[in-house]
């Protein structure tokens, strides 16, 4: 027969709240008291029922995390990396839904309140609409966005943590036009902009930013397929004239583009500069120039203010803005 708490509380020399929040709420406890009760409650072979927890809490213990893409995707499995970082130890689970289209999104919100089966919902690079938000308003559930929207009045979100995605597609298109590309091509996916918020600001931002300095840039389409960079590559070459820079929407667009027009005799940056974004794995060893962002730093910080709204408090500056920054590698460079 195992031991009971009263136990571990008695062995320590604690309270039994004191050996409870040692165990769920570990930052509330000093770090010797909450060593010696980890290490008595080991050598008595006490766990703490978390079915007990959360009955005792009215909680769930239980953070839902909305996806839109696959998670072997960079920036998810990184942003899944820094979420799971911080609710790991404060003892909460992160249930994942992956939504493919508008109505499972709205399937998804429209049956969380029956189920009452988590304290917060985190989406990750898509908006949502006023009755999303109105079904989690009306049982207390707050929603926290990461890379969900770029402006200031949370439109419904209780906290955000966004790249600043019009910032970095200008630098990418300043940093092109400044070393004189005229002939420029951008290549993204072709999404739904209420599934893939931030990769749309980045487009609009770029040719913007193009069309201010007088350029008119290719703007190539491709699909989620197995063959979209192949497609990307022979619609680059379809053209009446090579363009003289490739921005791309993603890494993982542009770094196997990088190879693709490499293996179509093309030289890289001599023949055409390519420019990425993300800077994610591989960015560095392919000396992709590319802007950087941080999805695993940005996850730990929409988790930390999840917490505290989850207890029932406001964090301070709810809406951050990261700005990214560009790095520019060899894979850029002046038109011949």
């Amino acid at each position: 027969m195992g031991s009971s708490i009263q136990d571990v509380a008695k062995a320590a020399g604690v309270s039994v709240s004191t050996v409870s929040r040692s165990l769920t709420r570990p930052e509330l406890v000093s770090a010797k008291t909450r060593e010696r009760v980890l290490r008595i409650a080991e050598e008595l072979n006490f766990s703490l029922s978390r079915s007990a927890v959360a009955l005792k809490s009215g909680r769930s213990l239980r953070v839902a995390l909305l996806m839109s893409d696959h998670l072997r995707q960079w920036f998810n499995a990184s942003v899944l990396e820094g979420l799971t970082e911080v609710f790991h130890h404060h003892g909460y689970d992160i249930s994942i839904f992956q939504v493919s289209s508008i109505d499972e999104r709205r399937e998804f919100f429209g049956t969380l309140p029956v189920r009452r089966n988590a304290d917060a919902v985190i989406v990750a690079s898509f908006d949502i609409d006023d009755t999303e938000i109105a079904h989690l308003t009306s049982i207390g559930v707050p929603i926290i966005g990461i890379n969900s929207l770029l402006t200031t009045d949370g439109k419904g979100f209780a906290a955000t943590v966004t790249i600043d995605d019009s910032t970095g597609a200008m630098l990418a298109a300043r940093h092109l036009i400044s070393l004189g590309h005229r002939d420029i091509a951008y290549i993204r996916t072709d999404r739904a902009i209420s599934l893939h918020f931030s990769v749309e600001t980045r487009y609009r931002a770029f040719v913007a930013c193009c069309r201010q300095a007088g350029i008119e840039p290719h703007v190539i389409t491709i699909d989620e397929s197995e063959s979209r960079i192949a497609t990307a590559v022979t619609q680059l070459m379809s053209l009446p004239e090579m363009p003289t820079a490739v921005a791309c929407q993603e890494d993982g667009i542009a770094l196997p583009l990088l190879f693709q027009l490499q293996r179509n005799g093309l030289s890289v940056p001599h023949d055409v500069s390519v420019i990425g974004y993300d800077d994610s794995t591989y960015a560095a060893d392919a000396s992709l120039t590319t802007l950087r962002q941080d999805p695993i730093g940005m996850a730990r910080q929409a988790a930390e203010m999840t917490l505290e709204l989850i207890e029932g408090h406001t964090p301070e500056n709810p809406f951050r803005l990261i700005a990214p920054s560009l790095i520019v590698r060899s894979s850029t460079a002046r038109p011949r």
